[in-house]
């Protein structure tokens, strides 16, 4: 069974009114209404009052709202949980998370103040120790009172953090990314890739975007409309994908087959373990729509 969709999870500012109601008629699967880093100081309030409205009046349809609000310990943070969590967004997103324990704490608070138990928690991964204990964070969706169901990598902020250079390929990061979908799929939990930055440059995201999905990520954060159109459809399965996803099952379901273990499709050895893949394809396909 798949979840809903988070193939491109599109970060709107909290403190731009008019962004917040064009988000009402953007195709990405989620809009996360921005309290942090998208916000200068001096608008966190107003920011945190328009985003609070805009989750309770609705209008999004079927896209997930998830609201990030301000790392905690910062002065914003007791403010913001205390006027978001009522609301009953679909996740609250915690920046710099370090630690399983920061989880759970956060997950304490959103219940202190209200939270529904429909709203999640999305933990953001932006620094070297959350780096290197990001299967310990990633356990603490093993208790349920955690509420955790999505890690978010911030590969801007893992480069400033450890002086490495984001370039073409973001070879400086691959083992890190890769580290943090191994973590989500022993847990059972699902993985965003962070933002490409050039939102002009089309052909770089796709490449970004395709070296996400083929290392197991579920969607990426983005940062302009622009971007969701491309990431959607690289995050959905393709039509030849899906083909050969129904071949596959075809294949198995016949009753010659039924006792094999390995069957021959255009020359390729597929094994049933590529079955549970196909079916998932398929899943995948019919949740896009």
């Amino acid at each position: 069974m798949i979840s809903k969709l988070k193939r491109s999870v599109l970060a709107m500012p909290g403190s731009n009114a008019r962004a917040l109601e064009k988000g009402k008629s953007l195709p990405a699967d989620v809009l996360m209404f921005e309290l942090e880093d998208g916000v200068a100081e001096a608008a966190k309030a107003t920011a945190r009052e328009q985003v609070a409205a805009a989750v309770v009046n609705g209008g999004y349809g079927a896209r997930q709202i998830v609201v990030r609000v301000n790392a905690r310990g910062s002065e914003w943070y007791k403010p913001d949980i205390a006027a978001i969590a009522p609301t009953g967004p679909d996740a609250i997103v915690i920046p710099k998370v370090n630690s399983r324990d920061d989880i759970l704490k956060a997950a304490a608070d959103i219940v202190a103040a209200g939270a529904p138990l429909k709203t999640r928690l999305w933990a953001m991964i932006e620094t070297p120790r959350a780096i290197f204990d990001i299967e310990k964070i990633a356990s603490a969706a093993d208790d349920p009172a955690s509420r955790l169901e999505v890690l978010v990598l911030g590969p801007n902020d893992i480069a400033k953090s450890t002086r490495a250079r984001l370039t073409p390929g973001r070879p400086a990061l691959v083992s890190w990314l890769s580290a943090g979908v191994l973590a989500a799929r022993v847990h059972n939990i699902e993985i965003i890739d962070g933002i490409h930055n050039d939102f002009n440059d089309e052909a770089g995201l796709r490449r970004e975007a395709e070296q996400g999905r083929d290392m197991g990520f579920d969607g990426k954060m983005l940062i302009h409309p622009s971007q969701i159109g491309p990431v959607n459809e690289i995050f959905a399965p393709s039509a030849e994908e899906v083909d050969f996803a129904r071949r596959i099952i075809a294949i198995f379901d016949d009753p010659e087959n039924a006792e094999k273990g390995v069957v021959q499709i255009d020359g390729k050895m597929v094994e049933r373990l590529h079955l549970d893949i196909a079916r998932r394809t398929l899943a995948l396909m019919e949740a896009a729509g």
